[in-house]
C-alpha cells in the first residue's frame, strides 16, 4: 500500500490532487510548524494578465513555532470578498464556473476559525466534485522516518520550488484555459483552474498526470 504525506493546502495545485488520486493512503500534516508563503494559505489562479496569487491572512501566533492545527484565519483586509471577486472575474467565462460556483461561494461567506479546517472542507468538496475518493486523514504526530512505501511531499509541493525537479513523476497535461490565447498555457495552477475549465473531464487529466 502506497502512502503519501502532504501539507494542508488552500485550493492546492493540480500536482497535489494527482497525489490524492495516485496513493492508497493520504496523511495531511497538522503538526508541522506554520510557515508563510506556502500553499498552506495561498493558491495560484489564472487571471487575464497571467498568474495571480491569493493569500489567506492568518492571526500571528503568540509563539515563534506554532503548529498548523492551531493557526487561525484572520478577517484582515476583507479577504473573503477579494478572493471570491478574483475567482469570479478570472473564471466567469470558463465553461463550468456557473455550474460549480454555488458550491464554492459559501466558503467565502461563512467564517472558519482554523485554517486547517477551512482547507480540509474545501479539499473534500473538490474531491467530491472531481469524483475522487482518497483515504485521507490528519496526522497524529510529526513523522520524520519513512518506509519505502511512504512518500513525503509536505515540503516538496511548494510555490517556491520547481515541481519538475521536486516531482519528476508528475506529468503536466495541457488542457483548455480561458486566457490561453493571450498568455499561453499556465501549468500546475490551483485545482479550481482545472475544474472550472474542464468540469467532469478533470478526473481524466489527473489520471494522466502520474
Amino acid at each position: 500500500m502506497k502512502t503519501v504525506y502532504l501539507s494542508s493546502a488552500y485550493l492546492a495545485p493540480i500536482e497535489y490532487y494527482a497525489k490524492l488520486l495516485a496513493y492508497d493512503k493520504v496523511f495531511i500534516e497538522q503538526h508541522d510548524h506554520y510557515v508563510k508563503q506556502t500553499y498552506r494559505n495561498r493558491c495560484t489562479i489564472a487571471a487575464p494578465d497571467g498568474e495571480l496569487v491569493l493569500s489567506i491572512p492568518t492571526v500571528k501566533p503568540d509563539t515563534l513555532k506554532c503548529p498548523l492545527k492551531d493557526i487561525r484565519i484572520s478577517d484582515h483586509g476583507n479577504w473573503r470578498h477579494l478572493h471570491w471577486n478574483a475567482l469570479s472575474s478570472a473564471y466567469n467565462h470558463t465553461p463550468f464556473f456557473e455550474y460549480y460556483k454555488d458550491d464554492f461561494q459559501p466558503f467565502y461567506e461563512k467564517k472558519h476559525e482554523f485554517l486547517i479546517d477551512f482547507n480540509e472542507e474545501l479539499c473534500r468538496l473538490l474531491c467530491s466534485l472531481i469524483d475522487i475518493q482518497p483515504d485521507m486523514e490528519r496526522t497524529d504526530m510529526y513523522k520524520i522516518d519513512f518506509t519505502p512505501d511512504e512518500d513525503d511531499f509536505r515540503e516538496r509541493i511548494h510555490p517556491k520550488k520547481d515541481y519538475k525537479e521536486e516531482d519528476p513523476d508528475f506529468i503536466v497535461q495541457p488542457y483548455y484555459q480561458v486566457f490561453q490565447e493571450r498568455i499561453g498555457f499556465l501549468p500546475n495552477l490551483s485545482i479550481v483552474d482545472l475544474l472550472f475549465n474542464m468540469g467532469p473531464e478533470s478526473l481524466l487529466i489527473l489520471q494522466r498526470s502520474f
